[in-house]
């Protein structure tokens, strides 16, 4: 796997037989319409696109026909998350860090360097390192990863076959008539919305369910336990504010807050924390526990 000085991961792309070009950053244009122009240009100035060997290429260097090419990303800005990342636990499998809210697992979008990910690979040298499950970037918490690439598949079948308890704790509106009912497994149907950001509860057979449980309360906030038994994208998000409790500081639900990427307000944190997971290692059989360090304010 190739990757920079920054410890950022390449990215290949293939040439194919059947297309003909006069030049390398003309088959870049083309074949990534999204991206301008002068980006490829500073990429190939940069010496960011090389071939398998290694070796960087210039922009008006030939097309040759079924080979591979390596790229790197490169962001002019991007915005810095002043959090740090913790290490809890680290053998020769896996790596279970602490993450900080605000900061995303992976790149994407407007985030390369800022991310969990690529921190851990430039902080331990390890550039195989690659997340089994993941966590929203407005999350903080547990998140684990493979180190050998051979074994992550073993160790992604344990989410898959919900054979992971993961717990969480939120802050989020104290509500009288809630608490009468606690402790309760909340179930519903939950699909994508019209907004690709946003989740919605449906009619129809319900594919989500969360242990709702009360941890604390100093009105007129509640500290929630939250033990989901699904993994739906923003599951516990969406299920607290159909309860009309929304988690504080939420800016997905219930209004879609677009997000100052470059002005990010740090003092207002999602109160929601993966704060425990447990499970039995397929490699080792031993009973895993790791519990964060964080806490919500």
């Amino acid at each position: 796997m190739q990757v920079n000085s920054e410890g950022v991961s390449a990215s290949r792309v293939f040439l194919p037989a059947d297309q003909s070009y006069p030049n390398l950053l003309q088959f870049f244009i083309n074949q990534f319409p999204h991206i301008e122009v002068k980006e490829w240009e500073d990429r190939f100035a940069q010496g960011l696109v090389l071939n398998d060997g290694g070796e960087a290429l210039k922009a008006s260097g030939a097309y040759l026909p079924n080979t591979h090419l390596i790229y790197f990303r490169r962001l002019a800005r991007e915005p810095e998350i002043p959090f740090e990342e913790e290490i809890l636990f680290q053998d020769d499998h896996i790596l279970v860090a602490d993450k900080p809210h605000f900061l995303p697992v992976t790149p994407s979008g407007l985030y390369l360097h800022q991310t969990l990910l690529n921190r851990l690979k430039k902080r331990t040298g390890i550039q195989t390192l690659s997340p089994i499950h993941r966590i929203d970037r407005d999350t903080a918490g547990l998140v684990i990863f493979s180190i050998k690439p051979h074994e992550r598949a073993q160790y992604q079948n344990l989410f898959r076959d919900r054979l992971v308890n993961k717990v969480y704790e939120a802050i989020a509106p104290y509500s009288e008539d809630l608490m009468a009912r606690l402790p309760i497994t909340y179930q519903s149907r939950i699909e994508e919305s019209e907004h690709f950001l946003q989740m919605q509860e449906v009619e129809g057979d319900p594919n989500t369910d969360t242990l709702i449980e009360l941890l604390e309360a100093a009105k007129p906030w509640a500290k929630y336990k939250l033990t989901p038994g699904s993994g739906k994208k923003h599951q516990l998000r969406c299920h607290l504010n159909t309860l009309g409790i929304p988690i504080k500081n939420d800016q997905i639900y219930p209004i879609l807050t677009p997000y100052q990427e470059y002005d990010l307000d740090f003092s207002k944190p999602l109160q929601l924390l993966a704060k425990e997971i447990h499970f039995n290692d397929p490699l080792s059989n031993e009973n895993r526990a790791f519990i964060s360090k964080r806490v919500l304010s």
